[in-house]
């Protein structure tokens, strides 16, 4: 379910008090039997008060930003790893993750490398298996990241059936030459420029730590 937009009552206000005001002045001159001079210049200078209260709150309801509507995504949480993964390996994606998922919006998170899922972690979709489509094999050919800030309005969103299936944003980010990246967000067009540039930093440091794997195993 969508969460209520915490900032509502604070756009409103300055249309309800402005609104109160210019009531109370209109009873107030109607219950006068005799109007002065005095109580004419308060009324003025409050009809004017009521009119600059009521002019910003509509002006409030167009500019002031609003928080996206996160949801909560449907699936069990978890933390799944490849088996047969170096514990540095190990280490190093568990670390990543967990920074993902604590200091940012990404709910489920993925990682593949040469076609191999490396991590599952957060809220768990309902496939474990990952067959890259367009979007992702277009992230691996030109080697920069993709972001679909509403999910459910791009069609080639069906080809991450193993993310949750209310998943609202996902960035798709490469790791190296070979792999990716997946995060999920609970709330569309919440990911910041800071937010992406961290995650680039995080996915570089990731595809150092594998490529260094990779040719240790070699080696031996």
């Amino acid at each position: 379910m969508a969460k209520s937009d915490p900032n509502k009552i604070l756009r409103r206000l300055p249309l309800a008090v402005g609104g109160l005001g210019a009531v109370l002045l209109l009873i107030n001159r109607l219950l006068t039997p005799e109007l002065t001079e005095s109580q004419a210049r308060g009324d003025v200078v409050g009809v004017i008060l009521s009119a600059v209260l009521i002019l910003t709150g509509l002006i409030w309801q167009q500019v002031q930003p609003r928080s996206p509507d996160s949801v909560e995504l449907i699936g069990e949480e978890g933390f799944v790893l490849a088996p047969d993964l170096p514990e540095s390996v190990k280490t190093e994606l568990a670390w990543a993750s967990r920074l993902l998922l604590t200091n940012t919006v990404t709910r489920s998170l993925v990682v593949v490398y040469k076609n191999q899922v490396l991590l599952r972690r957060g809220i768990l979709g309902a496939k474990s298996k990952v067959i890259p489509g367009p979007i992702l094999k277009r992230v691996l050919e030109t080697q920069k990241p993709i972001y679909l800030v509403a999910l459910k309005v791009y069609p080639g969103r069906i080809e991450f059936d193993y993310l949750p299936d209310n998943t609202q944003g996902v960035i798709c980010q490469p790791i190296g030459q070979e792999g990716v990246m997946i995060l999920g967000a609970n709330a569309p067009r919440s990911y910041t420029k800071q937010d992406e540039q961290w995650i680039a930093g995080i996915a570089d440091k990731l595809g150092v730590t594998l490529h260094s794997s990779l040719l240790a195993n070699m080696e031996i």
